[in-house]
């Protein structure tokens, strides 16, 4: 039987087994298992090995680079970002991804929104560093706004993204220096997130400006910032989008699974209900 899981500590209510069960039951593996593994951060190097005799894992915070010492290989993606949150085991060779880049590019391909236009995000930590650079390498003409505190990171992020894409079009501001419209709005915070659900990341008026919202916080379902440009008639797009799409992708590394986007549509739909149970 197909063995899979996803590494982390502490677990608490991840959602991954859920979406992969139903990923499986969509390729056709309904008898595949997916486990569990909330191993303490001390107990990595002795737990390594049955990881990698796994068909192949996903794995999150802290583990996501701590991991690439007990890997094989790494693909251009866990490379460019040092980062690996999926391995692969092929022939007894484990190959370490990152699909946070992957997931976030085809929920915003799913959601109708592009990134070779004029991009604002907010926040560039984390998720936020990856989200910047995709957005240098897509061709985007990107605007970081930082917190004061946070500004030699966001510059940081933006010297890597030259670094890849030398015609890169970035700068780094603060919130008050925020004008002009434009054709995405990305938030890389975690503004907004559950329970402060009220908080907002920009103004009504920022929002306004932009023709289409990307939030990645996926709890709750619509965060205020999603709830205000919905409410101006402006297209939105939750983490929950980027969450499932992550795990797609997974799929399709693992064993080449093949996906329809209207079931896809549905499984992110159904996510959602789950999340708001809970």
């Amino acid at each position: 039987m197909a063995k899979y899981g996803i590494l982390g500590y502490p677990l608490g209510h991840t959602m991954s087994p859920p979406i992969h069960k139903r990923l499986f039951e969509l390729d056709g593996k309904p008898d595949a298992e997916y486990e569990i593994c909330e191993f303490a951060p001390e107990t990595l190097a002795d737990k390594a090995a049955y990881l990698n005799s796994l068909c192949g894992y996903n794995i999150t915070i802290p583990f996501k680079v701590d991991i690439i010492k007990y890997i094989d290989e790494l693909d251009g993606s866990a490379k460019r970002y040092n980062s690996v949150n999926c391995v692969v085991n092929r022939n007894g060779r484990n190959i370490g991804f990152n699909t946070d880049c992957y997931g976030f590019l085809r929920s915003l391909e799913a959601g109708g929104a592009k990134l070779d236009g004029k991009v604002l995000q907010i926040g560039c930590g984390g998720v936020g560093r990856m989200m910047a650079i995709e957005a240098a390498l897509h061709g985007a003409d990107l605007t970081i706004v930082s917190l004061p505190e946070f500004i030699t990171g966001a510059e940081a992020a933006a010297d890597e993204a030259r670094a890849l894409n030398p015609n890169a079009k970035i700068k780094v501001i603060t919130h008050d220096e925020i004008e002009g419209g434009f054709d995405l709005l990305m938030n890389a915070s975690p503004v907004g997130m559950y329970p402060k659900v009220e908080e907002c990341p920009v103004s009504e008026q920022v929002i306004k400006s932009c023709k289409c919202v990307f939030d990645v916080i996926y709890n709750p379902n619509v965060t205020k910032l999603m709830d205000i440009a919905q409410k101006n008639g402006i297209k939105a797009i939750g983490g929950m989008a980027m969450l499932v799409w992550q795990a797609v992708v997974a799929h399709e590394i693992w064993d080449g699974a093949k996906y329809k986007d209207e079931d896809i549509e549905a499984l992110i739909s159904d996510m959602r209900e789950a999340l708001a149970k809970q």
